[in-house]
C-alpha cells in the first residue's frame, strides 16, 4: 500500500481535514467581504472600491479584525498542510494522525470563532492557537525523529 493514496487511511483522514481547512481559509475571504459591506460607509480601503460602493476609504476595527485571523489562518494553515503532508509519510497509526488532524481543525475554527465572529476576551484566542500550535510541533517531533537516522 502507498503511503499517499485513498487506500491509506491515513492519508485519506489528512485530505479530508486538509479540504475543510481549505474551504474555511476561502470562507475568510467572503466572511471579510460581508463585514466590509455591513459597514458599507466606511470600510473600504481601496479607492476603486469606496468610489463603486459610494463608500469612504477607511480602515475599520470589526474588518481589520476579520482581516487579521484569516492572515492568521495563512500563517497556520499553510505550514499544518506541509508538516502533516510529511508527517503522513513516516506511518504513523490512524488513530494518533486522526486526533492530530481533529485538534488541529477544531483549533483553527474555534481561533476564528472567538477572534472574528464572537468576540470572546483572552484566554480563548490563545487556547485555540496552541492547540494548533501543539499538533504541529508533535508531529514536527515525529518527522524529526522518524527520519534522523537518515542523516
Amino acid at each position: 500500500m502507498s503511503l499517499y493514496t485513498s487506500d491509506n487511511p491515513v492519508f485519506a483522514s489528512f485530505s479530508f481535514y486538509a479540504a475543510l481547512l481549505g474551504a474555511k481559509t476561502l470562507l475568510m475571504a467572503l466572511l471579510t467581504a460581508r463585514q466590509r459591506f455591513r459597514k458599507m460607509v466606511s470600510a473600504f480601503a481601496n479607492p476603486e472600491d469606496a468610489k463603486m460602493n459610494k463608500g469612504k476609504i477607511k480602515t475599520d476595527d470589526d474588518v481589520e479584525r476579520v482581516r487579521r485571523a484569516h492572515l492568521n489562518d495563512l500563517e497556520n494553515i499553510l505550514p499544518f498542510l506541509i508538516i502533516a503532508f510529511v508527517y503522513v509519510g513516516t506511518g504513523p497509526s490512524l488513530g494518533c494522525a486522526k486526533f492530530l488532524f481533529r485538534l488541529f481543525t477544531a483549533a483553527r475554527f474555534m481561533h476564528t470563532l472567538v477572534y472574528a465572529v464572537f468576540v470572546i476576551p483572552q484566554p480563548a484566542r490563545a487556547f485555540a492557537f496552541f492547540g494548533g500550535i501543539i499538533a504541529n510541533l508533535y508531529m514536527i517531533y515525529a518527522i524529526v525523529t522518524s527520519y534522523a537516522l537518515a542523516f
